[in-house]
This record gives C-alpha cells, sequence and structure tokens, in this order.
C-alpha cells in the first residue's frame, strides 16, 4: 500500500499535498505507466481525506496530463509514447501494436474543393473534389491526437466506409503511402484543441505536418495533427 497521507497541519491544502505526493509516486516508478490508481475509496482511506478532496487531487493530475480516467474502468497512470519517427505507419496500427485499441471521434467527413495550399501539396487542381477529414484519435478511450487529412476523393472508398484507420481505407484502392515527409514542431493547446484533447488550454502539443505519396510519385495524404506532448514523444535511431 502507498504512503499517500497528506500533513494535516500543514498549510498547504490537503488536495495539493496529495497530488504531490501521488506525483512522487509515479515519477519514483512506486505506481507504473499504465498501471491503474486505487479507487477513491481505497485513496480516502489511505489518505484520511474526503472523497471531494481526494478526486480534486485526482483531477488535478488528470489536467497535468499525469493521469487519465477510462469512463467504468478507473483512473490510470499516463504511459509516455514512443513513436518511430522514421516509421510510415497510421496512428491506428501504432495503438494496435501496443495492444490498444483505437477509436475515433469524427469532427469533420465530407467532400470538398481543396485550398490553393493544400492542391498544390497534393499536386491536384483547385477544382479538383478532396476528402477532407477532421477526426479525434482515441486509444483505448483516451483522447491523443486531433487529425486534419486532405486526400483526394479518387483515392479511397466512399466517405461512409472509412473507418478508424485512414490507411486501411487507402489500402482497398491499392493507394497505401509508401514514402513520405513530416516536420514536426513544439507548440501551446488553443483552447478548442484543449477541449477536445481533455488537456490544460497552453499545454503543451506537437504539431505534426505529413505529406505522403506512392512510390510512382502519385500524391496521396496532406494531413496536419495534434499529438498531446504530455503522452507522445518521437524517436529517431541514429547510427
Amino acid at each position: 500500500m502507498i504512503d499517500l497521507a497528506p500533513d494535516k497541519e500543514s498549510s498547504t491544502p490537503l488536495y495539493l499535498q496529495i497530488a504531490k505526493s501521488i506525483q512522487r509516486h509515479i515519477s519514483e516508478g512506486h505506481i507504473a505507466g499504465g498501471e491503474a490508481l486505487p479507487s477513491e475509496r481505497d485513496l480516502c482511506e489511505i489518505t484520511g481525506a474526503s472523497r471531494v478532496t481526494v478526486r480534486k487531487a485526482v483531477d488535478q493530475l488528470i489536467e497535468k496530463g499525469l493521469l487519465w480516467r477510462k469512463q467504468g474502468s478507473g483512473t490510470f497512470v499516463s504511459d509516455r509514447i514512443e513513436m518511430p519517427a522514421s516509421h510510415l505507419g497510421g496512428f491506428s496500427e501504432d495503438a494496435r501494436s501496443r495492444d490498444q485499441q483505437p477509436g475515433s471521434i469524427w469532427l469533420i467527413r465530407t467532400y470538398a474543393n481543396p485550398t490553393t495550399e493544400e492542391a498544390a501539396k497534393l499536386k491536384i487542381l483547385e477544382s479538383s473534389t478532396v476528402a477532407r477529414l477532421g477526426r479525434i484519435r482515441l486509444s483505448e478511450g483516451e483522447p491523443l491526437a486531433i487529425e486534419h487529412a486532405i486526400v483526394a476523393k479518387s483515392h479511397l472508398p466512399p466517405l461512409e466506409e472509412i473507418g478508424d484507420s485512414l490507411y486501411e481505407a487507402l489500402e482497398t484502392k491499392g493507394n497505401r503511402p509508401q514514402q513520405g515527409r513530416q516536420k514536426v514542431r513544439a507548440a501551446l493547446a488553443s483552447p478548442t484543441e484543449a477541449a477536445l484533447l481533455s488537456i490544460q488550454e497552453n499545454s503543451e502539443i506537437l504539431r505534426i505536418e505529413r505529406l505522403t505519396w506512392r512510390d510512382d510519385g502519385t500524391m496521396i495524404e496532406f494531413t496536419r495533427s495534434a499529438y498531446r506532448g504530455d503522452r507522445y514523444e518521437f524517436v529517431t535511431d541514429m547510427q
């Protein structure tokens, strides 16, 4: 049983003491990434604090990205996700490689004409029709990224047949990307991004711009994404 008992003689509010103790146990490895936190009832017994105080402490750590709550299952310690920067794969594929279930909340899924920039990136005419696909990407129900992808309509099956994996949808038409280039930069979450990702406004995020193509040079996908900086780190092997 971990020791989270606060000092009730201290002038520091109890919920801040409890949050700090939980954070210390996480940083020292006493509670591992992916591990469930004790239930609210157990935390009340461990700390001697009220449920309101315990919930306030846990909510603060959720806002910091150190914990995440899954409805009906409990509260878990956030894992840092290492993303190989040199691997051309999709979100769903990556989630499944970690034995997690991917999911999506659609923000937009429609046909439109590309902007001047999008047409130039994809090397198509501005009068062309593209699929405009915007969604929140989930892993085990936790929101991790916001993706906005632009793909020529001819490269995809009908919109209603596009599921969680864009790359699987592209593959049904023989258009899975084989090469690509992406740029990653640090930024701060806007109020809208923070709300969609269940994080605090101005939290660290990673803005990713990806352009992919087939081996024959046909441009496939132009995607802009915002990934949670508290959960992701991009790793490149060097020789």
